[in-house]
Protein backbone atom coordinates (compact mmCIF):
# COMPACT_ATOMS: atom_id res chain seq x y z
CA UNK A 1 0.00 0.00 0.00
CA UNK A 2 1.27 3.42 -0.60
CA UNK A 3 0.91 6.13 1.59
CA UNK A 4 -2.07 7.24 0.32
CA UNK A 5 -3.65 4.49 1.16
CA UNK A 6 -1.95 4.17 4.27
CA UNK A 7 -3.69 7.44 5.33
CA UNK A 8 -7.10 6.41 3.73
CA UNK A 9 -6.97 3.25 6.36
CA UNK A 10 -6.22 5.51 8.98
CA UNK A 11 -8.92 7.44 8.51
CA UNK A 12 -10.89 4.53 7.76
CA UNK A 13 -9.84 2.70 11.39
CA UNK A 14 -10.51 6.12 13.10
CA UNK A 15 -14.56 6.02 12.06
CA UNK A 16 -14.77 1.92 12.82
CA UNK A 17 -12.77 1.07 15.67
CA UNK A 18 -12.83 4.77 17.53
CA UNK A 19 -15.82 3.50 20.01
CA UNK A 20 -14.48 0.13 20.30
CA UNK A 21 -11.08 1.55 21.44
CA UNK A 22 -12.32 4.00 23.66
CA UNK A 23 -15.10 1.75 25.15
CA UNK A 24 -12.90 -1.61 25.60
CA UNK A 25 -10.10 1.41 28.07
CA UNK A 26 -13.38 2.47 29.50
CA UNK A 27 -13.49 -0.58 30.91
CA UNK A 28 -10.19 -1.62 31.81
CA UNK A 29 -9.13 1.57 33.04
CA UNK A 30 -12.51 2.63 34.39
CA UNK A 31 -11.39 6.54 33.50
CA UNK A 32 -12.94 8.39 30.60
CA UNK A 33 -10.05 10.82 30.36
CA UNK A 34 -7.03 8.14 30.23
CA UNK A 35 -9.75 5.85 27.75
CA UNK A 36 -9.80 9.18 25.17
CA UNK A 37 -6.13 10.37 25.43
CA UNK A 38 -4.78 6.71 24.74
CA UNK A 39 -6.88 6.21 21.89
CA UNK A 40 -5.98 9.18 20.22
CA UNK A 41 -2.16 8.40 20.78
CA UNK A 42 -2.48 5.39 19.07
CA UNK A 43 -4.26 6.82 16.72
CA UNK A 44 -1.55 9.58 16.26
CA UNK A 45 1.00 6.36 16.36
CA UNK A 46 -0.80 4.70 13.64
CA UNK A 47 -0.53 7.78 11.07
CA UNK A 48 3.35 7.83 11.88
CA UNK A 49 4.03 3.92 11.76
CA UNK A 50 2.01 2.37 9.39
CA UNK A 51 3.25 4.26 6.60
CA UNK A 52 6.73 2.79 6.99
CA UNK A 53 5.77 -0.63 8.69
CA UNK A 54 2.40 -1.64 6.50
CA UNK A 55 -1.02 -2.31 7.47
CA UNK A 56 -1.05 -4.71 10.25
CA UNK A 57 -2.85 -7.90 9.89
CA UNK A 58 -5.76 -6.65 12.47
CA UNK A 59 -5.74 -2.77 12.72
CA UNK A 60 -8.60 -2.61 15.38
CA UNK A 61 -6.36 -5.28 17.85
CA UNK A 62 -3.28 -2.74 17.08
CA UNK A 63 -4.93 0.10 18.31
CA UNK A 64 -6.45 -1.48 21.12
CA UNK A 65 -3.22 -2.94 22.80
CA UNK A 66 -1.58 0.38 21.37
CA UNK A 67 -3.86 2.54 23.32
CA UNK A 68 -3.56 0.18 26.46
CA UNK A 69 0.18 0.22 26.66
CA UNK A 70 -0.12 4.06 25.88
CA UNK A 71 -2.74 4.05 29.25
CA UNK A 72 -0.70 2.33 31.09
CA UNK A 73 2.22 4.50 30.45
CA UNK A 74 0.04 7.36 31.51
CA UNK A 75 -0.54 6.01 34.72
CA UNK A 76 3.01 4.95 35.31
CA UNK A 77 3.96 8.74 35.09
CA UNK A 78 1.65 10.12 37.38
CA UNK A 79 1.98 7.34 39.57
CA UNK A 80 -0.44 9.39 42.27
CA UNK A 81 -2.53 6.32 42.47
CA UNK A 82 -2.93 5.46 46.37
CA UNK A 83 -4.02 1.91 45.54
CA UNK A 84 -0.74 0.28 44.21
CA UNK A 85 -2.91 -2.94 44.42
CA UNK A 86 -5.09 -1.66 41.76
CA UNK A 87 -3.21 0.12 39.74
CA UNK A 88 -0.91 -3.36 39.18
CA UNK A 89 -4.48 -4.80 38.36
CA UNK A 90 -4.85 -2.25 35.75
CA UNK A 91 -1.00 -2.66 34.15
CA UNK A 92 -1.00 -6.04 34.17
CA UNK A 93 -4.83 -7.18 33.11
CA UNK A 94 -4.65 -10.14 34.62
CA UNK A 95 -8.68 -10.74 33.96
CA UNK A 96 -9.95 -13.61 32.01
CA UNK A 97 -10.61 -13.23 28.37
CA UNK A 98 -13.71 -11.49 27.11
CA UNK A 99 -16.54 -13.60 25.37
CA UNK A 100 -16.46 -13.24 22.07
CA UNK A 101 -19.21 -10.06 21.52
CA UNK A 102 -17.89 -8.32 24.81
CA UNK A 103 -16.28 -5.16 22.85
CA UNK A 104 -19.99 -4.97 21.78
CA UNK A 105 -21.17 -4.71 25.23
CA UNK A 106 -18.47 -2.22 26.06
CA UNK A 107 -19.38 0.17 23.62
CA UNK A 108 -23.34 0.12 24.69
CA UNK A 109 -21.97 0.64 28.45
CA UNK A 110 -20.42 3.64 26.86
CA UNK A 111 -23.38 5.19 25.27
CA UNK A 112 -24.84 4.92 28.29
CA UNK A 113 -22.72 6.38 30.34
CA UNK A 114 -22.10 9.29 27.62
CA UNK A 115 -26.10 10.00 27.70
CA UNK A 116 -26.67 9.65 31.59
CA UNK A 117 -29.61 11.04 32.85
CA UNK A 118 -27.82 12.67 35.63
CA UNK A 119 -25.78 14.93 32.22
CA UNK A 120 -27.44 18.09 30.53
CA UNK A 121 -28.82 17.38 27.32
CA UNK A 122 -25.92 19.54 25.79
CA UNK A 123 -23.45 17.77 27.42
CA UNK A 124 -24.94 14.25 26.49
CA UNK A 125 -24.69 15.31 23.06
CA UNK A 126 -20.93 16.81 23.21
CA UNK A 127 -19.63 13.57 25.03
CA UNK A 128 -21.33 11.09 22.27
CA UNK A 129 -19.95 12.82 20.04
CA UNK A 130 -17.07 13.23 21.28
CA UNK A 131 -16.09 9.48 23.28
CA UNK A 132 -17.86 7.15 20.12
CA UNK A 133 -17.94 9.65 17.27
CA UNK A 134 -14.42 10.41 17.29
CA UNK A 135 -15.28 13.94 16.10
CA UNK A 136 -12.75 16.48 17.73
CA UNK A 137 -13.02 19.24 19.78
CA UNK A 138 -13.01 21.88 17.09
CA UNK A 139 -15.57 19.83 14.71
CA UNK A 140 -18.20 19.55 17.53
CA UNK A 141 -17.39 23.10 18.57
CA UNK A 142 -17.93 24.20 14.94
CA UNK A 143 -21.55 21.61 15.14
CA UNK A 144 -22.88 23.80 17.66
CA UNK A 145 -21.42 27.18 17.54
CA UNK A 146 -19.76 27.61 20.59
CA UNK A 147 -15.98 28.60 20.91
CA UNK A 148 -13.25 25.76 21.27
CA UNK A 149 -12.46 26.37 24.68
CA UNK A 150 -16.39 26.01 25.75
CA UNK A 151 -16.81 22.83 24.42
CA UNK A 152 -13.93 21.68 25.57
CA UNK A 153 -14.81 22.85 28.87
CA UNK A 154 -18.50 21.38 28.77
CA UNK A 155 -16.99 18.22 27.73
CA UNK A 156 -14.33 18.14 30.63
CA UNK A 157 -17.44 19.13 33.16
CA UNK A 158 -19.17 16.27 32.06
CA UNK A 159 -16.57 13.71 32.45
CA UNK A 160 -16.00 15.15 35.83
CA UNK A 161 -19.14 14.52 36.77
CA UNK A 162 -19.37 11.56 35.78
CA UNK A 163 -16.47 10.49 37.88
CA UNK A 164 -17.39 12.51 40.81
CA UNK A 165 -21.01 10.93 40.86
CA UNK A 166 -19.36 7.65 40.37
CA UNK A 167 -22.04 7.19 37.10
CA UNK A 168 -21.11 3.59 36.60
CA UNK A 169 -20.14 2.31 33.56
CA UNK A 170 -22.81 -0.65 32.90
CA UNK A 171 -25.93 -0.96 31.32
CA UNK A 172 -29.11 -0.19 33.35
CA UNK A 173 -31.17 -2.34 35.32
CA UNK A 174 -34.05 -3.92 33.03
CA UNK A 175 -36.48 -1.59 35.18
CA UNK A 176 -34.52 1.41 33.74
CA UNK A 177 -33.79 0.39 29.90
CA UNK A 178 -36.72 1.99 28.62
CA UNK A 179 -35.76 5.13 30.02
CA UNK A 180 -32.12 5.06 29.16
CA UNK A 181 -32.59 3.99 25.35
CA UNK A 182 -34.65 6.98 25.19
CA UNK A 183 -32.17 9.65 26.36
CA UNK A 184 -29.51 7.96 24.12
CA UNK A 185 -32.14 8.15 20.60
CA UNK A 186 -33.08 11.43 21.78
CA UNK A 187 -29.38 12.79 21.83
CA UNK A 188 -28.63 11.24 18.81
CA UNK A 189 -31.59 12.36 17.01
CA UNK A 190 -30.24 15.84 17.98
CA UNK A 191 -27.49 15.55 16.29
CA UNK A 192 -29.21 14.18 13.01
CA UNK A 193 -31.56 17.31 13.01
CA UNK A 194 -28.34 19.38 13.81
CA UNK A 195 -27.18 18.81 10.84
CA UNK A 196 -30.63 17.99 9.03
CA UNK A 197 -31.28 21.58 9.36
CA UNK A 198 -28.16 23.38 10.62
CA UNK A 199 -28.52 26.42 13.07
CA UNK A 200 -25.62 28.58 12.19
CA UNK A 201 -25.74 31.55 9.66
CA UNK A 202 -21.93 30.97 8.76
CA UNK A 203 -22.18 26.97 7.99
CA UNK A 204 -23.80 24.77 5.29
CA UNK A 205 -27.50 24.79 5.27
CA UNK A 206 -26.86 20.66 5.39
CA UNK A 207 -24.53 19.25 7.58
CA UNK A 208 -23.53 15.60 6.00
CA UNK A 209 -21.18 15.02 8.89
CA UNK A 210 -23.37 15.01 11.37
CA UNK A 211 -26.31 13.60 9.82
CA UNK A 212 -24.12 10.71 8.64
CA UNK A 213 -22.45 10.45 12.61
CA UNK A 214 -26.32 9.63 14.02
CA UNK A 215 -26.60 7.11 10.70
CA UNK A 216 -23.98 5.66 11.91
CA UNK A 217 -24.08 5.63 15.59
CA UNK A 218 -28.03 4.91 15.18
CA UNK A 219 -26.67 1.74 13.30
CA UNK A 220 -23.97 0.97 15.90
CA UNK A 221 -27.03 0.67 18.48
CA UNK A 222 -29.46 -1.36 16.55
CA UNK A 223 -26.80 -4.12 15.49
CA UNK A 224 -26.41 -3.57 19.68
CA UNK A 225 -30.38 -3.77 20.58
CA UNK A 226 -31.73 -5.42 17.06
CA UNK A 227 -35.19 -5.82 18.74
CA UNK A 228 -35.77 -2.52 19.87
CA UNK A 229 -38.32 -0.88 17.79
CA UNK A 230 -37.88 2.63 18.51
CA UNK A 231 -34.43 2.11 17.70
CA UNK A 232 -35.29 0.91 14.42
CA UNK A 233 -37.85 3.18 14.08
CA UNK A 234 -35.33 6.47 14.10
CA UNK A 235 -32.90 4.44 12.13
CA UNK A 236 -35.40 4.50 9.48
CA UNK A 237 -36.15 7.70 10.32
CA UNK A 238 -32.81 9.28 9.54
CA UNK A 239 -32.43 6.92 6.50
CA UNK A 240 -35.37 8.41 5.26
CA UNK A 241 -34.84 11.93 5.37
CA UNK A 242 -31.07 11.74 4.46
CA UNK A 243 -32.23 10.07 1.26
CA UNK A 244 -34.08 13.62 0.11
CA UNK A 245 -30.52 15.47 1.59
CA UNK A 246 -28.36 15.82 -2.53
CA UNK A 247 -32.35 17.38 -3.64
CA UNK A 248 -32.94 19.67 -0.56
CA UNK A 249 -30.50 22.16 -1.28
CA UNK A 250 -30.23 24.16 -4.75
CA UNK A 251 -27.13 24.92 -6.78
CA UNK A 252 -27.56 28.49 -5.13
CA UNK A 253 -27.87 27.41 -1.86
CA UNK A 254 -31.19 27.65 -1.41
CA UNK A 255 -33.39 24.76 0.47
CA UNK A 256 -35.70 23.38 -1.58
CA UNK A 257 -39.17 22.20 -0.10
CA UNK A 258 -40.72 18.93 -0.36
CA UNK A 259 -43.25 20.19 -3.15
CA UNK A 260 -40.36 20.92 -5.27
CA UNK A 261 -37.78 18.61 -4.78
CA UNK A 262 -36.25 16.56 -7.90
CA UNK A 263 -37.91 13.00 -6.39
CA UNK A 264 -35.16 11.28 -9.39
CA UNK A 265 -32.26 12.48 -7.21
CA UNK A 266 -33.50 11.23 -4.03
CA UNK A 267 -31.20 8.02 -2.73
CA UNK A 268 -33.05 4.81 -3.90
CA UNK A 269 -31.07 2.66 -1.52
CA UNK A 270 -31.67 4.37 1.60
CA UNK A 271 -35.75 4.60 0.57
CA UNK A 272 -35.71 0.59 0.25
CA UNK A 273 -33.88 0.44 3.36
CA UNK A 274 -36.12 2.68 5.52
CA UNK A 275 -38.96 1.46 4.09
CA UNK A 276 -38.09 -2.60 4.88
CA UNK A 277 -37.13 -1.18 8.60
CA UNK A 278 -40.68 0.28 8.25
CA UNK A 279 -42.46 -2.99 6.99
CA UNK A 280 -41.05 -4.57 9.73
CA UNK A 281 -42.13 -2.48 12.41
CA UNK A 282 -45.73 -2.23 10.84
CA UNK A 283 -45.54 -6.51 11.06
CA UNK A 284 -44.92 -5.92 14.29
CA UNK A 285 -47.73 -3.21 14.92
CA UNK A 286 -50.48 -5.81 13.38
CA UNK A 287 -48.85 -8.49 16.13
CA UNK A 288 -50.11 -5.95 19.31
CA UNK A 289 -46.88 -4.03 19.03
CA UNK A 290 -47.92 -0.74 19.84
CA UNK A 291 -45.39 1.59 17.28
CA UNK A 292 -43.37 4.08 19.05
CA UNK A 293 -42.73 8.02 18.12
CA UNK A 294 -39.76 7.31 15.89
CA UNK A 295 -41.71 4.71 14.32
CA UNK A 296 -44.71 6.99 14.02
CA UNK A 297 -42.44 9.55 12.46
CA UNK A 298 -40.84 6.75 10.54
CA UNK A 299 -44.30 6.29 8.76
CA UNK A 300 -44.71 9.38 8.03
CA UNK A 301 -41.76 9.46 5.95
CA UNK A 302 -42.51 6.33 4.20
CA UNK A 303 -45.73 7.38 3.19
CA UNK A 304 -43.92 10.35 1.40
CA UNK A 305 -41.08 9.08 0.11
CA UNK A 306 -43.73 6.27 -1.62
CA UNK A 307 -44.83 9.20 -3.78
CA UNK A 308 -43.45 9.91 -7.31
CA UNK A 309 -45.17 13.46 -7.23
CA UNK A 310 -46.08 15.27 -4.40
CA UNK A 311 -49.93 14.98 -5.87
CA UNK A 312 -49.57 11.25 -5.37
CA UNK A 313 -49.01 11.80 -1.23
CA UNK A 314 -51.48 10.16 0.46
CA UNK A 315 -52.53 12.58 2.68
CA UNK A 316 -55.13 10.68 4.70
CA UNK A 317 -52.99 8.37 5.46
CA UNK A 318 -50.16 10.90 6.48
CA UNK A 319 -53.01 12.58 8.77
CA UNK A 320 -54.58 9.34 10.43
CA UNK A 321 -50.33 8.69 11.27
CA UNK A 322 -49.96 12.07 13.00
CA UNK A 323 -53.16 11.78 15.07
CA UNK A 324 -51.75 8.73 16.28
CA UNK A 325 -48.67 10.44 17.00
CA UNK A 326 -50.33 13.39 18.75
CA UNK A 327 -51.87 10.47 21.31
CA UNK A 328 -48.05 10.06 21.76
CA UNK A 329 -46.84 13.21 21.78
CA UNK A 330 -49.18 15.98 22.21
CA UNK A 331 -46.46 18.95 21.38
CA UNK A 332 -47.17 22.22 19.86
CA UNK A 333 -44.58 21.29 17.30
CA UNK A 334 -46.55 17.52 16.27
CA UNK A 335 -49.57 20.26 15.87
CA UNK A 336 -47.91 22.13 14.01
CA UNK A 337 -47.15 19.53 11.44
CA UNK A 338 -50.27 18.00 11.90
CA UNK A 339 -52.28 21.50 10.40
CA UNK A 340 -49.64 20.99 7.23
CA UNK A 341 -51.65 17.59 6.49
CA UNK A 342 -55.19 19.18 7.76
CA UNK A 343 -54.68 21.52 5.04
CA UNK A 344 -53.80 19.24 2.55
CA UNK A 345 -57.23 17.79 2.94
CA UNK A 346 -59.73 20.04 4.65
CA UNK A 347 -58.19 23.00 2.82
CA UNK A 348 -55.89 26.31 4.45
CA UNK A 349 -58.80 27.76 6.22
CA UNK A 350 -59.44 24.95 8.71
CA UNK A 351 -55.50 24.53 9.27
CA UNK A 352 -54.92 27.89 9.57
CA UNK A 353 -57.56 28.05 12.29
CA UNK A 354 -55.47 25.43 13.97
CA UNK A 355 -52.06 27.09 13.67
CA UNK A 356 -53.57 30.21 15.10
CA UNK A 357 -53.99 28.37 18.35
CA UNK A 358 -50.47 27.50 18.34
CA UNK A 359 -49.18 31.23 18.58
CA UNK A 360 -48.36 31.77 22.47
CA UNK A 361 -46.50 28.12 22.11
CA UNK A 362 -44.54 28.78 19.56
CA UNK A 363 -44.35 32.70 19.00
CA UNK A 364 -39.93 32.13 18.96
CA UNK A 365 -40.49 29.04 16.12
CA UNK A 366 -39.43 30.18 12.57
CA UNK A 367 -41.52 27.24 11.53
CA UNK A 368 -44.49 28.62 12.82
CA UNK A 369 -44.49 31.23 11.42
CA UNK A 370 -43.40 30.25 8.06
CA UNK A 371 -46.41 27.53 8.04
CA UNK A 372 -48.26 30.44 8.54
CA UNK A 373 -47.00 32.03 5.95
CA UNK A 374 -47.96 29.59 3.27
CA UNK A 375 -51.53 29.19 4.63
CA UNK A 376 -52.05 33.02 4.22
CA UNK A 377 -50.32 33.02 0.91
CA UNK A 378 -53.16 30.46 -0.11
CA UNK A 379 -55.93 32.30 1.06
CA UNK A 380 -54.89 35.40 -1.40
CA UNK A 381 -54.15 37.09 2.24
CA UNK A 382 -50.87 38.67 0.67
CA UNK A 383 -49.81 41.55 3.24
CA UNK A 384 -49.96 39.22 6.61
CA UNK A 385 -48.53 36.97 4.46
CA UNK A 386 -45.64 38.55 3.83
CA UNK A 387 -45.50 39.45 8.04
CA UNK A 388 -45.71 35.92 8.66
CA UNK A 389 -42.94 35.63 6.17
CA UNK A 390 -40.60 38.71 7.63
CA UNK A 391 -41.20 36.70 11.29
CA UNK A 392 -40.07 33.66 9.93
CA UNK A 393 -37.14 35.17 7.78
CA UNK A 394 -36.47 37.13 11.46
CA UNK A 395 -36.14 33.55 13.81
CA UNK A 396 -34.42 31.04 11.21
CA UNK A 397 -30.98 30.25 11.31
CA UNK A 398 -30.63 28.09 8.28
CA UNK A 399 -28.96 30.02 5.69
CA UNK A 400 -30.57 27.76 3.01
CA UNK A 401 -34.01 28.16 4.57
CA UNK A 402 -34.11 32.28 4.98
CA UNK A 403 -33.08 32.41 1.31
CA UNK A 404 -36.15 29.96 0.70
CA UNK A 405 -38.27 32.09 2.71
CA UNK A 406 -37.19 35.47 1.05
CA UNK A 407 -37.93 34.30 -2.27
CA UNK A 408 -41.45 33.00 -1.32
CA UNK A 409 -41.99 36.30 0.61
CA UNK A 410 -41.23 38.54 -2.49
CA UNK A 411 -42.68 36.63 -4.88
CA UNK A 412 -46.14 37.97 -3.22
CA UNK A 413 -47.81 40.65 -4.95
Amino acid sequence: MNGVDIREAVTRAHHEEWARVVAALTRRFGDLDIAEEAAAEAFATAVERWPTDGLPPNPGAWLTTTAGRKAIDRIRRENKRDDKHREAQMVYDDDPPEPLGAIDDDRLRLIFTCCHPALSMEARVALTLRMLGGLTMPEIARAFLVAESAMGQRITRAKAKIKAARIPYRMPSADDLPARVSGVLAVLFLVFNEGYLATGADTDPVRHDLTAEAIRLTRLIRTLMPQDGEVAGLLALMLLIEARRTARVSAGGELVALDEQDRGAWDAALIAEGHRLVRERLAAAAAGVAPGRYQILAAINAVHTSARDIRDTDWSQVLALYDRLVRLDPSPIVALNRAIAVAELDGPEVALAIVDRLAEALAGYHAYHATRADLLRRLGRSRQSRAAYDRAIELAGNTGETAYLTRRRDQLR
